[in-house]
């Protein structure tokens, strides 16, 4: 179905980071029936309620950002976490199908095993480590059973204006006065900076380009890598000590598994047409910019 800027488009996790920058690009894109919610207006793992909510509403699309992303704590909470991740998305998905909207599923890297060091492509297996990683794999799996008209996009490391990331951690223990941090090494792969992701969903949902991406700023890093450029363009003296996942688990332990190899292809966006984030560096220098840094 082609848009056009009256169509109504619903935006789900508008007040977390992607969400809120999915909203914005909307109305500067021109559409002027956008209207975004967050858990405070729709309990998604309602079924009943977003049934009704979204058959009521009768979007064209609906850009699904909401999600349990606390990693951490979902291990703590494996059936809420399930009924977030997997079953509000499913709903979704049937009631897509019912008044013929469009869908975005946003997805993670998680959903692999982040073994070996070659970038995944969207059809390697599944095998999530952590409660995050299967229950996102399974939302993947009902968004991908129940309806055509479906866009599921992985992404990775992300940071946006509107909530808490590595980013801003970074910086507000140096503005504490920290001057030596411990940060992993041996974790690889790219950030998402939901600036340049929203344009590119945005870019989505105006085409019947339906699939599966992976979609990250260019270039593979380490989080000490990253911290280090954090850093380094904001000009605050900070060393990095370089930890292995194994020595900072001593350190903190009681976490949930990460991948090591969090690379992912980007073959999908290119076949389809569409055009690549711009490099992590360059995606960093803008974010500062924007958090006034």
């Amino acid at each position: 179905m082609a848009l056009d800027k009256a169509s109504k488009i619903l935006v789900t996790g508008v007040k977390g980071q992607l969400g809120y920058d999915c909203l914005r690009e909307l109305v500067e894109r021109g559409y002027t029936n956008v209207k975004g919610i967050d858990i405070d207006d729709l309990d998604l793992t309602k079924e009943e309620d977003v049934n009704k909510y979204i058959l009521e509403y009768n979007p064209a699309v609906v850009m699904h950002n909401a999600a349990w992303t606390a990693v951490d704590k979902a291990e703590e909470n494996p059936d809420l976490v399930y009924e977030v991740n997997s079953l509000a998305p499913k709903y979704i998905a049937e009631s897509c199908k019912i008044v013929g909207a469009k869908m975005v599923y946003i997805s993670t890297d998680y959903v692999f095993n982040g073994l070996g060091d070659k970038p995944f492509e969207i059809n390697d297996p599944k095998a999530g480590l952590s409660v995050y990683g299967k229950t996102k794999a399974n939302g993947e799996d009902f968004v991908r059973n129940t309806l055509t008209e479906h866009f599921i996009i992985r992404i990775s490391w992300v940071f946006g204006k509107n909530g808490n990331n590595f980013v801003k951690t970074m910086l507000k223990l140096a503005n504490m006065g920290k001057t030596e941090l411990n940060v992993v090494c041996d974790q690889i792969g790219s950030v998402t900076y939901t600036y340049d992701l929203s344009k590119l969903l945005c870019d989505m949902i105006e085409t019947e380009k339906y699939g599966t991406y992976h979609a990250t700023n260019e270039g593979y890093i380490s989080w000490a890598e990253f911290a280090e450029e954090i850093f380094r363009q904001t000009n605050k003296i900070v060393k990095v000590n370089y930890v292995t996942t194994e020595e900072y688990l001593k350190m903190v332990p009681q976490q949930a598994k990460r991948p090591l190899n969090s690379r992912m292809s980007k073959a999908s966006l290119d076949e389809a047409g569409f055009n690549r984030l711009p490099h992590w560096k360059d995606a960093l220098n803008r974010y500062l910019k924007e958090l006034g840094e």
